[in-house]
């Protein structure tokens, strides 16, 4: 894929002004209206991440949502950074291939990532380098879930849940025999090139729903070097004037397709789709990693040919890391109404084949293999004593084995089962939600690479929300949660090096459950033009696991154990909208949020003796290692406020916004300050609706429009891999 080049720039530019001046010169004949795909009130969208019929507003879990023109805006390469805009929500970042949902601070094994209710099967919590197998331009809304929401799906969901609705298999008939969409749109930081195209309609009974995605985006431009300066100054380095402007190894390219039949009946429904997602990325600086591990002599190749995907690997430098992945995915869902006493059942299944490759230049370091299946079941029951409520069934298994040099974790298989009631009911203007789940993880670990045992966890989490209508403006919520999660494979028997973060990973086989204990208070105001939401949330955790350096070092790389500690974590979000304008020059609309989170160790900072086997050829020997205690919990998302002017007139729409990043100088041991940073956006758009019932709507996105350096404090990689700088993206939107 070429580098882009500022002639490039300069014609976006050109275009986007020509563009502009000639709409504006017929936007008088547009006529606009509140179309199907765009919805009036995000707060009033059915939230499907429950199977009560809730709102964002009568939900006790606070819950953000993004669909219509808002989801059109925040569309990113990444689920991360689709999301990483709503209060209380960021992004990690492992290069444009990788960006996983960081919620309230946590992320990983803590922040469950679904479709449509249903695990993605991917392997993106073993390794901070693996991507999300779901593509966000294909969803229809997206629901995060902030807080934890192990009543609905488990121990992996402690921390929050992401859930991505695309509509693949339908559950009732489209309002046209046949409708869809599609986008075309290009980009100037990385030359990205993005189609997308998706068709629903029905025949008779039967209705069906077919998307298909490509994208295709070069090295990223960059405002200086890949390095900071403070990196640059510890390891005595001179930049390379050759390396500024450009981030190397930073190209990605993406298919993804589905195909969805139904069959709608008067009382329900029966459904089934085949999906596959296919992406190659680069990992920005792994070279270093790569080169190191040569160093250090772990072989490449195990059980595979030399060649076999070769073809991917030519086109990058020696030593560069890039990842292949492929995942086939099968769902089965049905639903049938009006039970006797009960109102609904649905259920659903999803099977799915995963496979990625990581390659060091031309050879294949580490194949990861996953094969997991899962099964949901919701049986909502008529009201009993003024309760409404839910029971539900959900039972999974994950099969994985990784060969090659980063197979620091040995082949497991992961078994869940959980059963979970939720409940409602109303007191005059109070509203009670109570919730129990009870699950029981077992984890098999592939003996003939680990002495350690299989294990057995069982985990109870119960919740209650209390919900206080003041009137139709003014809402108060009270959430209490007692939420437990299990510890990973990875986290159980990680044991090698880990090329990703550099450093070699110790498990802990004796690792127990983890308990959080969460108390948040909430407040939405919606009067005249202001909307406004305030929350204030602590959360305690017994036995919280993560990942400690120590003092060690292992073939020159340093070793970290997972360990376990209580912690703190405590954080406030807020967000306003008010409509300060209405008349003839448009709709004026003010927004700001800002959102703070901090998590920390509860003992003071110090250290502890630990013992670990450290690997020689085919042997282990014991080994004494001091790790660093207490203090604040690593990669911690910084502190941010943001505003944003939007206007909106006719056919048009405009927004220009602003996001602070603050410093984040509460770091953990070995961990260094990230200096504060802002990212200036803006987008416009024109609708317009033809005689013929289509609608086209051309946009122009602008990110980073200042051309500043900014590098995350959540990733791995931040001293070496900042932000893309100033982006263009020009597109084509079609409704029909």
């Amino acid at each position: 894929m070429p580098r882009h080049s500022h002639a490039f720039k300069h014609a976006v530019l050109a275009s986007a002004l020509a563009l502009a001046l000639a709409l504006v010169a017929h936007a008088q004949d547009a006529q606009h209206a509140q179309h199907d795909h765009e919805p009036k009130d995000l707060a009033a969208v059915e939230v499907r991440a429950t199977p009560l019929a809730d709102t964002a507003e009568t939900l006790a879990t606070p819950v953000e949502v993004l669909a219509g023109s808002k989801l059109d805006e925040a569309k990113a390469g990444t689920l991360g950074e689709t999301v990483a805009k709503l209060p209380g929500v960021q992004s990690s970042n492992f290069g444009p291939g990788v960006g996983r949902p960081i919620i309230r601070g946590l992320d990983g094994a803590r922040v469950q990532v679904l479709s449509d209710g249903l695990g993605s099967g991917d392997v993106s919590t073993v390794s901070v380098d693996h991507a999300v197998t779901i593509e966000p331009f294909l969803a229809n809304q997206i629901e995060v879930l902030k807080g934890p929401a192990t009543l609905l799906y488990g121990s992996g969901a402690i921390g929050g849940a992401v859930n991505v609705v695309d509509g693949r298999i339908p559950e009732s008939l489209p309002d046209a025999p046949l409708e869809g969409r599609a986008e075309l749109r290009g980009g100037s930081v990385n030359d990205e090139r993005t189609g997308m195209f998706r068709l629903d309609g029905y025949a008779g009974q039967f209705a069906f729903h077919f998307d298909a995605l490509h994208r295709e985006a070069g090295d990223y431009s960059i405002p200086g070097f890949a390095e900071s300066a403070a990196h640059l100054a510890e390891e005595g380095e001179t930049p390379d004037p050759d390396d500024a402007g450009t981030l190397g190894n930073s190209a990605v390219r993406t298919d993804s397709a589905a195909l969805g039949v139904s069959w709608i009946g008067a009382r329900g429904f029966l459904g089934a789709s085949y999906s596959l997602y296919n992406t190659a990325y680069g990992i920005p600086g792994g070279d270093d990693h790569a080169h190191e591990e040569d160093d250090h002599d772990h072989g490449h190749g195990h059980g595979h040919e030399e060649g076999e995907h070769d073809d991917e690997a030519d086109d990058h430098g020696e030593g560069d890391v890039r990842i292949v992945m492929d995942q086939r995915r099968s769902e089965l869902r049905g639903g049938i109404d009006d039970l006797g006493p009960f109102e609904s059942l649905r259920v659903k299944f999803a099977n799915t084949d995963y496979t990625h490759t990581e390659f060091e230049g031309a050879d294949i370091g580490t194949v990861f293999h996953n094969r997991g299946r899962e099964a949901r079941a919701e049986l909502v029951h008529a009201p009993v004593a003024g309760w409404k409520g839910a029971f539900g069934l959900q039972a999974s298994d994950r099969d994985f084995v990784a060969v090659g040099a980063e197979a620091f974790v040995p082949g497991s298989v992961s078994r869940d089962t959980g059963l979970f009631w939720i409940g409602q009911r109303a007191f005059g203007p109070l509203q009670l939600d109570l919730g129990l789940r009870h699950d029981r993880n077992r984890v098999d670990v592939d003996q003939s690479a680990t002495a350690s045992p299989d294990r057995d966890f069982k985990t109870t989490s119960l919740s209650a929300g209390l919900g206080w209508k003041v009137n139709d403006a003014l809402h108060f919520n009270l959430g209490l949660d007692r939420a437990q999660r299990a510890p990973t494979a990875e986290e159980l028997y990680s044991s090698g090096l880990h090329v990703a973060t550099g450093g070699f990973e110790f498990g802990n086989a004796a690792l127990g459950v983890e308990t959080a204990q969460r108390i948040e208070l909430g407040m939405h105001l919606h009067r005249g033009p202001i909307e406004a939401q305030l929350s204030a949330w602590h959360a305690r955790y017994d036995d919280f696991v993560y990942l400690a350096d120590t003092d060690l070092e292992v073939e020159g790389f340093p070793a970290r154990v997972w360990r376990q500690d209580n912690a703190r974590f405590s954080g406030i979000e807020a967000r306003v909208d008010w409509q300060i304008a209405e008349g003839d020059s448009g709709l004026w609309t003010i927004g700001a949020f800002a959102d703070t989170v901090r998590g920390k160790l509860t003992d003071a900072p110090g250290s502890a003796l630990v013992e670990v086997d450290v690997p020689h050829g085919d042997h282990y020997h014991h080994e004494e290692a001091q790790v660093a205690t207490g203090g604040n919990l690593p990669r911690i998302a910084p502190s941010r406020v943001g505003g944003e002017l939007r206007w909106e007139r006719d056919g048009w729409r405009a927004s220009l916004g602003a996001v602070r990043y603050l410093e984040q100088d509460d770091v953990a041991a070995f961990e260094d300050a990230t200096p504060g940073y802002t990212l200036v956006d803006a987008h416009v758009a024109w609708h317009i609706d033809t005689a013929s019932g289509r609608e086209w709507e051309v946009f122009v996105d602008g990110s980073n429009l200042s051309n500043r350096e900014a590098r995350p404090h959540t990733s791995f990689l931040k001293d070496v891999v900042p932000l893309p700088g100033r982006n263009l993206v020009m597109g084509v939107r079609l409704f029909f």
